[in-house]
């Protein structure tokens, strides 16, 4: 029979031209990202490192980016406009400027100029979160970014309650000993937080009451300690993240060994063992006046935008990440545990062959014994419907738990003049951009220096040539023009850069337009928050 009058479902594969090939005859797991079907898309997420590259002669974009083969595909992705583009790009952006009068050296009014910050989703529903708030009754602003994995539950959790206990740890004595006061009272107690928050940023309102108790039961505790000190300890703020941070881990967990059955869903999504069966990195940043404390627990960044004396730009990370690419900490989980498991705590780069990041919230299934494992699965049925996957079974070779630890490593830096903006970013962001290129990106945007430069061409070139360095030229100010927020600007570039500086409109279109099961195989999802400073000279 003639192939072009054979039936498709009777020929072989050997000759099935690939762009008719059904998505079920070839496993995925042997289908590179970078040859999908229809996609000129990214190339599998990269890791790079931290350290600096000599010379920048071109952006650090995925390696794959300039690769031209045509694929067949289903839809027009075309159909996405430049309107509908931003309305994806801007539904979630937030700015926040910070306001003051007179000026104080430690109010964050006269160090940080406000910030821009958005989140764009990749999962379904969304795992990031972000927070940002103003501290009241101690001094500072606090930001952050956290990256949920085996469900939102816990970066949700996390991200509403981590700034309370962190303004807890800060308190002086009085301060917590008039909270208590007003509660025993019952009257109102004054606020800690001002919040700044989106409308779409998600709200919990199912476990207030729980999450109230377990923070009044700390601050009690921190009075009980030091009423019997003989000396007030000076504030420690390094000390004070540390602590916030390891106390909500550790009542997420107490919280999940009690059954809350009685007084509400089980099935809720911010259930307290539904919130401990998951995890979350995150990556906050507590500026009180020219000090920045951060403290980082997994593989978010924090990168400050340093302006040097000729204008260029430079990249100082200001974190480490928690994960097999840093040897220090490689070492660190080997250390914790016995010799002979040396080849099973970290497998593939991953803690127990499972997990990417050495350090998160939540995820007791690295952290409870296996006594405890058992005993929940046994008397908590439903633990079965709550959990994903990857949580419903004990890991493998797992003899000599905790695996995995909520304890932050904390940065301190002073603020200098040259540093002009502080990028929080979820891996995300840094999967698909160099921390360099995000720098430079942003500080470009800020000075407005890249679209504003002059076209000059060598002496050979030609009149085509020329017409086309005019259009990019143009484009790269609409581009511009269009993002007030730099958080905003940032993704559009991660997600549609040229490698040039410049954002490909086509390459931007078809990112945007990935339908939910293959969005997740080409990026995560994405959270920028990018602090403006505004450090006085010194």
């Amino acid at each position: 029979m003639p192939r072009w009058v054979m039936p498709r479902w009777v020929m072989p594969r050997w000759v099935m031209p690939r762009w008719v090939m059904p998505r079920w005859v070839m496993p995925r797991w042997v289908m590179p990202r970078w040859v999908a079907p229809g996609w000129p898309g990214p190339c599998p997420r990269p890791y790079h490192s931290s350290a600096s590259p000599t010379h920048l002669t071109k952006l650090h974009y995925p390696a794959c980016l300039g690769v031209k083969r045509k694929y067949r595909t289903d839809y027009q992705s075309s159909q996405i406009t430049p309107p509908k583009i931003n309305n994806l790009l801007k539904a979630n952006e937030y700015s926040y400027k910070v306001g003051g009068n007179s000026y104080d050296a430690r109010s964050p009014a006269n160090w940080a100029s406000g910030f821009d910050s958005n989140v764009l989703a990749s999962n379904s529903p969304m795992e990031d979160r972000r927070s940002a708030a103003t501290c009241l009754q101690s001094r500072g602003v606090l930001l952050g970014v956290f990256d949920g994995h085996a469900g939102s539950a816990c970066a949700q959790a996390v991200s509403e309650r981590l700034f309370y206990y962190i303004a807890v740890a800060l308190l002086p004595l009085q301060t917590l000993l008039d909270m208590e006061e007003a509660v025993e009272n019952e009257r109102p107690v004054f606020p800690m937080l001002q919040w700044h928050k989106h409308p779409n940023d998600h709200v919990s309102t199912d476990a207030g009451k729980l999450y109230f108790s377990s923070l009044r039961t700390y601050w009690q505790e921190r009075i009980d300690l030091e009423m019997h000190e003989e000396e007030q300890q000076e504030r420690d703020v390094p000390k004070a993240l540390v602590k916030a941070f390891r106390r909500l881990d550790n009542d997420i967990s107490l919280e999940a060994q009690v059954d809350h059955r009685e007084g509400g869903d089980p099935f809720s999504l911010f259930t307290p063992l539904r919130v401990a069966l998951s995890g979350c990195t995150a990556c906050v940043a507590h500026l009180d006046g020219p000090l920045l404390h951060v403290a980082n627990l997994g593989d978010s960044r924090a990168v400050l935008g340093v302006q040097e004396d000729d204008g260029s730009w430079n990249a100082l990370t200001i974190t480490n990440d928690h994960n097999a690419n840093n040897p220090d900490e490689l070492q660190r989980v080997l250390s914790e545990h016995p010799a002979q498991e040396r080849r099973t705590a970290v497998k593939h780069d991953r803690l127990l062959g499972l997990l990417m990041p050495f350090r998160a919230f939540g995820d007791v299934k690295f952290k409870w014994s296996g006594e405890m494992l058992s005993r929940i699965h046994e008397a908590r049925p439903e633990i079965q419907s709550l959990a994903s996957e990857f949580s419903k079974t004990l890991p493998p070779n797992y003899h000599t738990p905790p695996y995995l630890t909520a304890e932050p490593e904390v940065t301190r830096h002073r603020l200098r003049p040259r540093d002009k903006f502080l990028v929080l970013a979820t891996d995300g962001l840094w999967e698909l951009m160099h921390r360099q290129t995000v720098v430079q990106v942003i500080g470009e945007h800020l000075s407005g220096q890249r679209w504003q430069q002059p076209v000059s061409g060598a002496s050979s070139t030609t009149l085509g040539q020329m017409q086309r360095l005019l259009l990019e030229r143009r484009s790269r100010a609409l581009w511009a023009l269009e993002d007030d927020n730099t958080a905003t600007h940032v993704i559009r570039h991660a997600l549609g850069g040229d490698g040039y500086g410049g954002v490909d409109p086509r390459r931007l279109a078809k990112m945007l337009s990935l339908p939910q099961d293959l969005s997740r195989m080409y990026r995560d999802d994405v959270t920028v928050t990018v602090i403006h400073l505004n450090s006085p000279d010194s």
